[in-house]
Parts: structure tokens; C-alpha cells; sequence
């Protein structure tokens, strides 16, 4: 289990390679590439709740065994519930799901506090953030996607800025601190302004794995990123 005040990150802009864009054959090496980064983003579908089928509990306690960074765990599963469990046993020490997916968030992120695991929840692009207003009180982070779930090559979706801001806005209001994270269509072009209105994590695949050298991608983005829009 994860101690999460050992694993909370420290300020700035963050950011968290997914490795389902890494070189599978060479996870170890890839890992060692992304060293600079603030998370290892582990990307978890079924199958069913979307069409593809990725990484389940063994890719998480390896990445775990090959690296000291924070596992940042995405489900996009239809039952997130034995999933997320099986992902706290496995060393996440951030597990995210998707609220439209569990009626019972509650109950789940506080399970997974119970556990030493940082909760979260994700919102599709369609889902508002009025949606989330109670669920977010009880959340370390809270993802909001920047493209639909489970779809690789999509196009960034503008809408997610003025959602980002809208969250902040929240986070503010309430005299919260989750983490504010963008999954999706992150880029050079949008993550200054992203960041200027209220994000906290990027993540990023292949801008980070589809280039031979991951810090100086790692590093470009968190430039970007604190330098504003």
C-alpha cells in the first residue's frame, strides 16, 4: 500500500507520461527515460466501457519495482469498484475513475483512502462540471478529459479550457486542493493556457514516448506549460 503524503507531488506544473504510448518491449528503459517526470500514467480499459483492452495490476506493481515515481492509475472500466481495489494492492498510489461509471463514488474514493491511495475522479468531455460538484469534495484529483475516453489521434477538444477554468473556479469557492488533471490532446500549443486557468497534471503519450529523448519532451512541456498561454 502507498503512504499518499509520501507520494503527493510538490508544486508547478506537472507532468505524467501515459506509457500506453511507450515502447511495450522496453517498458524498463522507457520508465528510466521518463525519470524526470512527476507521475507514471498507467492507462487501464476493459474492453467494454471502452473498446480497447490495456494494463491490468502486473504492469503496475512492475512499473512500481522499476521506478520511484507516483503510478497515476486512469480506470476507464464499466465497474471500477474490483478494479481499483486490485490496483491499490498492485502499489498505485493514485487511482482515478470515471464518475458517469460508479454511482457510489463516495464509497469507492473512500475505500481507496482507507487503502493509502490518493481518489479521483474523471469526467468525459460531455459530462459537466455541475455533475461532479459533490464528488470532487472527496477527490485528490480530479481528471478532466480533453478528448473522448479510449480513442487514440483525436483532435483536443476547446471546450476543455473553459472546463478546467470552471473547475479551478470550484476548487476555489470551496477551499479544496485536489489536483486538477488534463488527459488528452495535450500539447505545446495549449498547455500554457491550460495551466494559466487552473490545471495542475498533464498528461502526454506519445509527445513524450514518440521521441527519442523523453526528458528534453518532459521538460519542453513543463515549460510550456509555467510559462502561460
Amino acid at each position: 500500500m502507498s503512504d499518499p503524503e509520501a507520494s503527493n507531488p510538490g508544486s508547478g506544473a506537472l507532468i505524467a507520461p501515459s506509457i500506453l504510448s511507450a515502447d511495450w518491449l522496453a517498458m524498463g528503459e522507457e520508465l528510466a527515460g521518463i525519470a524526470s517526470a512527476d507521475f507514471i500514467h498507467v492507462d487501464v480499459m476493459d474492453g467494454v466501457w471502452v473498446p480497447h483492452l490495456t494494463f491490468g495490476p502486473d504492469i503496475i506493481a512492475a512499473a512500481k519495482r522499476a521506478s520511484d515515481l507516483p503510478v497515476d492509475c486512469h480506470l476507464m472500466v464499466a465497474d471500477p469498484a474490483p478494479i481499483a481495489r486490485e490496483a491499490a494492492e498492485a502499489g498505485a498510489d493514485w487511482v482515478s475513475f470515471h464518475l458517469e461509471a460508479c454511482p457510489l463514488a463516495h464509497r469507492l474514493m473512500a475505500e481507496l483512502r482507507d487503502a493509502g491511495v490518493h481518489p479521483g475522479i474523471a469526467l468525459n468531455p460531455t459530462t459537466p462540471i455541475a455533475a461532479a460538484k459533490e464528488a470532487v469534495r472527496y477527490a485528490d484529483m480530479v481528471v478532466v478529459m480533453g478528448v473522448e475516453p479510449g480513442f487514440s489521434g483525436q483532435a483536443f477538444i476547446p471546450r476543455t479550457v473553459e472546463k478546467v477554468r470552471e473547475l479551478a473556479e470550484l476548487r476555489s469557492a470551496c477551499d479544496l486542493d485536489f489536483l486538477i488533471q488534463v488527459d488528452g490532446g495535450v500539447s505545446l500549443a495549449n498547455a500554457g493556457i491550460l495551466r494559466d486557468v487552473g490545471a495542475d497534471v498533464f498528461v502526454a503519450g506519445s509527445f513524450v514516448f514518440g521521441v527519442e529523448d523523453h526528458a528534453r519532451a518532459i521538460a519542453s512541456l513543463r515549460q510550456a506549460a509555467e510559462a502561460g498561454a
